[in-house]
């Protein structure tokens, strides 16, 4: 009467997968059921395996989480949540947005070392949770990655336009700043557009020429923040810190600010400044030891840029009131006001250069995690074909490119940013479960790291990561609901019957 299981294995692509089959009555409600949640197996050796060029070091990697998180969230964003939600308790933020983080690294850590590959969450779920919760993460994956480069192009136009005013007393012309459908009503943001495609071309020769690049630009943006601090430090005002925590304010349109509800809001804002350390994720099939250096970078990274981040918050609500930190470009903005505008003028260059790794960390990530997704049979073969000069899969590279151009040298994204942090905090969600659940079914697995205390640290992130969620605004989450419908529709259109393990099943079944 029931339906009878059996497992059915065997190899596809560069893994080892298994097919949880259906047989007897029943059949249409199980097959359906399998389907969704078939799984990829893991094995020790799929760790090491890849079709990519293997050159990082642990070194290049930890460089890689710093030149992807230490970018607009430290030149831009750390202001202006200040300015608009949570005051002087911005460091409070930092703090409750890092724990988050730390959890959802150290869980990220330990799949990184035992799942691999370049699909970075998207690879952990197809193998702890199944394939449909594994498309629904990269679909996600790609909201993030598009929308983030796409925004953070635009603020870098800002930056590289304000550096031209300085150099040579005139930058580019409104219409070539904005695009058509922008307020300003211009014709493209040209600087967006072009940095973008320069940064398309650079990945397009190969992981270690860009590897190279953003270490050349962190150390350029760290020397940057080491300077504000070490010229504001001695102009801090105690004043500006009280009260710590403002007293909650309601606007015309029910919105509230400040506030404990604020520093929580804060949190869920500048969690776009730590968003870059699962990009050395993606990178699992580059690595010469991914075992060894894929923890070393994701947590060396996030370690890092957390202390960064504290002593920034803290020193630039100290050295003025919050309440003037709502500018496009609050670390120059804050030394001017103390008269400290040569230290303003190298900051600029400082945050053009973080930008830039920023750009650069999450465009390699998205291009490896549609590579991953396609060469599962979820996208077409277009997006996993590699270059057999550079090793590298440039048409992925170029097509993105093209797309990501276009969104940020026409389209206003302004309002699409907190689609990044809902689209990131649900990546966690599932890196957390994914470390639950291949404890369970895979508990002899070799593991190059292994997240401590248990279940806990996996637990406290899923529970930090869906607060913080719920902290975004209802706007978001609509504009986020349309996504996924998009995505279902890709999914159940044309990836469930070209699924690889589609393929496999129809194989053996036959």
């Amino acid at each position: 009467m029931g339906e009878k299981a059996t497992l059915q294995a065997g190899t596809v692509g560069s893994g080892l997968f298994y097919i949880r089959r259906a047989e007897g009555r029943g059949m249409s409600r199980g097959s359906l059921m399998n389907q969704l949640f078939r799984t990829k197996n893991v094995t020790a050796e799929d760790i090491n395996k890849g079709d990519l060029k293997r050159c990082l070091s642990a070194f290049d990697l930890t460089l890689l989480g710093v030149g992807a998180i230490i970018g607009a969230g430290i030149f831009v964003l750390t202001g202006r949540a200040a300015a608009t939600e949570a005051g002087p308790a911005i460091t409070l933020s930092f703090v409750i947005a890092g724990i988050a983080c730390a959890c959802a690294a150290l869980a990220y850590a330990e799949l990184a070392s035992t799942v691999g590959g370049a699909g970075s969450a998207y690879a952990y779920g197809y193998a702890g949770l199944g394939e449909f919760p594994a498309w629904v993460i990269g679909w996600m994956l790609i909201l993030e990655y598009t929308v983030a480069i796409s925004t953070v192009a635009v603020g870098w136009s800002g930056y590289f336009n304000n550096g031209l005013q300085a150099l040579f007393g005139a930058g580019l012309p409104e219409y070539l700043l904005h695009g058509p459908w922008e307020a300003a009503g211009g014709i493209v943001n040209l600087p967006a557009f072009v940095i973008v495609a320069a940064l398309g071309l650079l990945l397009a020769r190969g992981a270690k020429v860009s590897a190279r690049f953003n270490a050349v630009m962190v150390l350029v943006k760290v020397s940057a923040i080491l300077l504000f601090l070490a010229v504001a430090i001695g102009h801090l005002d105690p004043s500006n810190w009280s009260p710590y925590i403002p007293p909650e304010v309601t606007d015309a349109d029910g919105r509230t600010h400040f506030g404990f509800q604020g520093v929580l809001t804060g949190a869920a804002t500048i969690f776009f400044a730590y968003i870059g350390f699962d990009a050395v994720s993606t990178a699992a099939e580059e690595c010469e030891n991914p075992g060894r250096d894929l923890p070393i970078g994701i947590i060396g990274s996030l370690a890092i840029c957390t202390l960064l981040y504290m002593a920034v918050s803290g020193v630039l609500t100290g050295i003025v009131p919050y309440s003037e930190l709502n500018t496009p470009s609050p670390v120059a903005s804050a030394l001017l006001k103390i008269g400290q505008g040569w230290a303003a003028g190298l900051i600029s260059i400082g945050a053009v250069a973080g930008l830039t790794t920023v750009m650069l960390v999450l465009y390699f990530g998205i291009t490896r995690i549609l590579f991953a997704i396609s060469r599962d049979g979820l996208l077409p073969p277009f997006f996993s074909h590699v270059s057999e000069a550079t090793k590298s899969p440039v048409r992925v590279i170029v097509l993105i490119g093209v797309v990501m151009c276009g969104l940020a040298g026409f389209l206003p994204l302004h309002r699409l940013a907190e689609l990044t942090n809902i689209g990131t905090l649900g990546a966690f969600v599932v890196v957390c479960a994914g470390v639950i659940t291949l404890r369970r079914t895979h508990p002899h697995l070799p593991r190059g790291f292994r997240a401590p205390f248990g279940p806990v640290i996996p637990v406290l992130g899923i529970g930090f990561c869906l607060w913080l969620m719920v902290s975004l605004r209802h706007e978001t989450w609509q504009a986020f609901g349309v996504w996924l419908i998009a995505g279902l529709c890709i999914y159940f259109g044309y990836s469930m019957r070209h699924s690889r393990l589609a393929e496999q099943s129809a194989t053996g079944g036959a």
